[in-house]
C-alpha cells in the first residue's frame, strides 16, 4: 500500500523505513528541507540508531522510500498517513500544539476517503478525539470514523534501539471508534514483524485498545509509572544517605522478590518522554498529588547532589568541578532535558566553576549548547551526570588532582578510585 510518514524524526524514519522494507511504498514527510535530502540520498540525518543507515540505503535505492517536505501532497496518495511530528512543551508540561496543528492541516488538506490516520506522538489523553479530529474534518470535509479512520498508537521505542523495539514492543493501537481500531491494526499487521515474547501474557503483536483515549493513556501512563518509581528510588536514596545504609544493595533484596520492581536512583531523569509524559498527564488530571509529587522531586535531585559535594569539600566558590556527561543517558548522543543543565546551573549558584566532557560530544558543541566545555584545568572533584560505559573505566591516575568524586549513576569502580572520596546516590555515604 501507499503510505505517507509525517516526521522523519528518530521514530518516524525508522518506521518509515521498516513499512518500505516490508514492501510497501513510503513517502516520508518533514518540513526540514536537510532532513529531506539527506533521506532522498540514502543517509540518515542523525547518527547512533543501530541498522538504519544500511537499511535505509536499501529501501531508497529501491524506489521503496523518497522524502518531500510537501506533506498535503505526500497524504494525497496515501492509503495510510501516520504522524510522528513531535508536541514540544515547556519547562512546566505546557503543550504547543503549533507543529501538530500545522501537520494536521495539511494532512487534511490531502486526505481521502477510507484512509487511516495514525497518531503516534503522546498527547494529553482526549487529544486525538478532541482535537484533531475536528481539524481533519474541517480541512478535509471528510467526517472521522464514516470517511476516514482515526487511531493512535503510540511510539514505545528507544533511540538507538528503535527498530529493534518495533519488533520487541507490543503495537498499542486505539481508534475514535470501533472501525477505526480494526482498520488501524490491520494497517500494522500489514508492516511490523514482532519477536516472541514468553514473558507476555498474551502473544505478542498489535494490541488493539477500546478507544483512542485508552491507548493515549497507555502511552503517558508507562512512562509516568518510571518517573514516579525513580522518584522513590530517589527519596530512599535521601534516607539511606542520612542512616548509611547502601541502598543499591536494598534494592537487589527488594528485587529478588517477583512482585518488587523497585528502580535506581538517578542524579536526573532527562529524555523526550520520562520528565515530560508526567507533566502531559498532569495537564488533564492537575489533582494527581503523587504524580506532582513525583516530578518535583527528580527534578530536586540535582541540586541535592550539589549540596552533598559541598558537605565533603566544604564551600564550593571558586572550586573547579568536572561533569561528565552531557547526554542524558549512557551511550546517546542526545541531550534533550539532559541533568547536565540543571546541575550546571546549581553548581554555578554554590559558585563553583564547572566545566563539562562527554566522550559523544567537542568542546564546539557543547559550548554550542551552552555549556562550559573542558578546558583541561585541574578541578577538584568530578560528577558522574550520564552513563557512559567509558565512565566505568576511569580511576583516580586519569585525575590526579581530584579529591571527590560524586557518582550521580553508581557506574564508576571503587577500586580504580583508592585515594579520592566517592560518594554514590544512596551510598550511605560512601
Amino acid at each position: 500500500m501507499d503510505i505517507c510518514v509525517v516526521g522523519l524524526g528518530r521514530a518516524g524514519l525508522p518506521l518509515a523505513v521498516r513499512c518500505a522494507s516490508k514492501g510497501h511504498l513510503v513517502t516520508g514527510a518533514d518540513t526540514a528541507p536537510e532532513v529531506v535530502a539527506a533521506v532522498a540520498a540514502g543517509r540518515p540525518p542523525f547518527a547512533g540508531e543501530a541498522d538504519l543507515a544500511e537499511l535505509l540505503a536499501e529501501v531508497v535505492a529501491d524506489g521503496r522510500l523518497r522524502a518531500t517536505t510537501d506533506t498535503a501532497a505526500a497524504a494525497a496518495g496515501a492509503a495510510a498517513i501516520v504522524i510522528t511530528a513531535p508536541l514540544p512543551t515547556d519547562e512546566d508540561g505546557e503543550p504547543d500544539f503549533s507543529v501538530l496543528d500545522a501537520v494536521t492541516d495539511a494532512v487534511a488538506g490531502g486526505l481521502r476517503r477510507a484512509a487511516l490516520v495514525s497518531y503516534e506522538t503522546a498527547l494529553p489523553v482526549g487529544t486525538v478525539r478532541g482535537r484533531f479530529a475536528r481539524r481533519l474534518e474541517a480541512g478535509s470535509g471528510l467526517v472521522a470514523g464514516r470517511d476516514f479512520a482515526l487511531v493512535f498508537s503510540p511510539e514505545r521505542v528507544r533511540a538507538g534501539r528503535v527498530l529493534a523495539d518495533l519488533r520487541c514492543n507490543p503495537k498499542l493501537v486505539g481508534g475514535i471508534d470501533e472501525g477505526s481500531t480494526e482498520q488501524g491494526a490491520e494497517f500494522y499487521r500489514a508492516v511490523l514483524d514482532f519477536d516472541p515474547r514468553p514473558d507476555l501474557e498474551r502473544p505478542n503483536g498489535v494490541w488493539p485498545l477500546d478507544s483512542a483515549e485508552a491507548a493515549e493513556f497507555a502511552r503517558l501512563a508507562g512512562s509516568t509509572y518510571r518517573d514516579v518509581n525513580i522518584a522513590l528510588a530517589n527519596q530512599f536514596a535521601r534516607y539511606a544517605d542520612r542512616v548509611g545504609v547502601d541502598l543499591a544493595r536494598v534494592i537487589e533484596a527488594c528485587n529478588s522478590q517477583p512482585s518488587s520492581h523497585l528502580h535506581r536512583p538517578g542524579i536526573a531523569v532527562g529524555g523526550h518522554r520520562v520528565p515530560v509524559h508526567p507533566r502531559l498527564y498532569l495537564w488533564n488530571d492537575p489533582h494527581a498529588t503523587v504524580v506532582r509529587a513525583a516530578r518535583e522531586a527528580n527534578e530536586a535531585v540535582p541540586a541535592y547532589a550539589v549540596g552533598l559535594l559541598e558537605g565533603a569539600l566544604g564551600p564550593l566558590a571558586g572550586v573547579g568541578v568536572g561533569v561528565l556527561g552531557a547526554a542524558y543517558r549512557g551511550g546517546v548522543r542526545r541531550t534533550a532535558r539532559s541533568g547536565v543543565f540543571p546541575l550546571v546551573e546549581a553548581l554555578r549558584a554554590a559558585g563553583a566553576r564547572p566545566y563539562v566532557s562527554d566522550p559523544l560530544y567537542g568542546p564546539e558543541e557543547l559550548a554550542a549548547l551552552g555549556l562550559p566545555a573542558d578546558e583541561g584545568k585541574p578541578v577538584s572533584a568530578l560528577v558522574v551526570q550520564a552513563d557512559h560505559p567509558e565512565y566505568r573505566e576511569l580511576g583516580s591516575v586519569d585525575h590526579p588532582a581530584v579529591r571527590v568524586l560524586l557518582d550521580g549513576r553508581g557506574v564508576t569502580d571503587p577500586a580504580r578510585w583508592e585515594g579520592v572520596r566517592r560518594i554514590v546516590l544512596g551510598g550511605g555515604g560512601v
